[in-house]
């Protein structure tokens, strides 16, 4: 038995080329199942995968032939309704047994679990669909974005309003230029009651508790450090709270918000980021220990192209107790700006799209006569699924997807090290500046969780 490389020596062996240039895939070199059927699994079958379970199923060409999850309870719901399905509780039993009797998985389980199981089953050969933002750390990003390359298989990151008309109406408007060269991007997330339901206010409880009976808990810590389960304030919902486990609001709501973006103004790492945190939690270093701040503004650096004014392009993010400014809120309304959107600066105007909805020319009278792109109608997951049956390949692969998703997950090393602006070498996966920082790229795995190389 091959001996895996340690997790700090695989990660930094398999991603230290550059992402300068685009990933390309071409559609002859995915081959189709080898039936008219798409036999799918679903790994993570609670909240969101739900949700995602039902889409795939709702696709006429894909059969979920086996379903993953460490809690039997909500395991045992998925499963009605899907007669013959098989069940899974450890997904690595999951992918050794069902080997070439499935084509594609969805992963949808916490972000510190993304990388480990997206990577397995790509290397295993298996079409991709992984929730957002992509994986934890910003060494795991790269890693799965050269893998999926190099296994030539197909991928989707889970933004899911990429495919809705509205955003890629605001893609189209971005590339064609309307609104001249552009100057700056405000990004935010204030969604109301958000913040609040998902972070937390103090460290760890010293103590814990024997898990349910339902619930394998040695299974949901995986790649994570052991700790004792503790009701309500994990498992399942406000495990993105915690460092161990999630990346924190930005990294919850990023890939949505800067997704548009990202694609319509063709973007490139950026050169540098800094962070500005809740004050309560900066002071506090139990708090800094474990939880992620329930406010931060994070501005970015990016390199300009022919699409922007200058040679450089600032992007902000917003969320929490920070917002953005008024004056550019008034642009719309301050009162009544939309709490997740993107709102982009041009020389010649600005376009206001809010998470989901209709984009926005902005002032209004200057652009009204101006038509909007007619698009037909997509389904984000039907769209992977017609993709991994040698279909055109789909909106958010992680070869487009993949440098923005570092991009928002290095916005989180920027967090945990906040008002100090880090210089970002993306072809060496360094903080030059800052070699503190690097530390926090990429994490030490819990023994017997290592990953195998491709």
């Amino acid at each position: 038995m091959t001996t895996p490389l340690p997790r700090r020596q695989f990660l930094q062996t398999a991603t230290t080329a550059a992402l300068a240039a685009p990933f390309t895939l071409s559609p002859s070199l995915r081959a189709a199942p080898p039936n008219s059927k798409l036999c799918h699994a679903c790994i993570g079958v609670n909240g969101m995968g739900v949700g995602d379970m039902q889409n795939f199923r709702q696709h006429k060409r894909v059969q979920i032939v086996a379903l993953c999850d460490v809690d039997a309870d909500f395991l045992k719901k998925a499963a009605e309704g899907l007669p013959g399905v098989r069940t899974y509780a450890d997904w690595r039993e999951l992918l050794a047994t069902e080997g070439n009797k499935i084509d594609s998985v969805n992963v949808t389980v916490p972000d510190h679990m993304h990388f480990a199981i997206a990577h397995e089953a790509i290397r295993r050969g298996k079409h991709v669909y992984c929730q957002k933002p992509m994986c934890h750390d910003v060494a795991e990003v790269r890693a799965l974005t050269k893998a999926a390359a190099k296994k030539k298989v197909v991928t989707q990151l889970g933004t899911q309003m990429a495919a809705f008309a509205g955003e890629r109406a605001a893609v189209q408007w971005l590339r064609e230029g309307v609104i001249g060269k552009i100057k700056h991007v405000y990004l935010c997330s204030n969604r109301p009651g958000a913040i609040e339901q998902y972070r937390l206010k103090g460290p760890r409880p010293p103590q814990g508790q024997a898990p349910p009976a339902s619930l394998k808990w040695d299974l949901w810590l995986g790649t994570a450090p052991v700790r004792p389960y503790v009701p309500e304030i994990y498992h399942p919902v406000k495990w993105r709270a915690w460092q161990d486990f999630g990346t924190g609001w930005s990294g919850d709501i990023g890939c949505h918000v800067f997704d548009m973006v990202w694609k319509g103004l063709r973007m490139q790492p950026p050169k540098s980021v800094i962070a500005e945190v809740q004050k309560s939690w900066a002071e506090s270093p139990e708090r800094r220990k474990d939880n992620w701040p329930q406010g931060d503004h994070i501005t970015w650096v990016f390199p300009g192209n022919d699409k922007t004014e200058a040679n450089e392009l600032v992007v902000e993010w917003f969320d929490g107790e920070f917002y953005p400014p008024k004056d550019i809120r008034a642009l719309y309304s301050v009162e009544d700006y939309p709490p997740e959107s993107a709102m982009v600066i041009g020389a010649e105007g600005a376009l206001l799209y809010g998470l989901g909805g209709t984009p926005l020319l902005l002032p209004e009278d200057k652009f009204k006569s101006l038509p909007r792109p007619k698009l037909e109608p997509r389904n984000h997951y039907h769209h992977f699924a017609e993709a991994c049956l040698g279909g055109p390949m789909c909106e958010s692969h992680f070869a487009q997807t993949g440098p923005m998703a570092e991009a928002i997950i290095l916005g989180t090393v920027a967090i945990r090290t906040p008002d100090q602006k880090l210089e970002w070498d993306s072809a060496r996966l360094r903080i030059p500046n800052y070699p503190a920082a690097e530390e926090l790229l990429r994490r030490t795995y819990r023994q017997g969780w290592e990953v195998k190389p491709i």
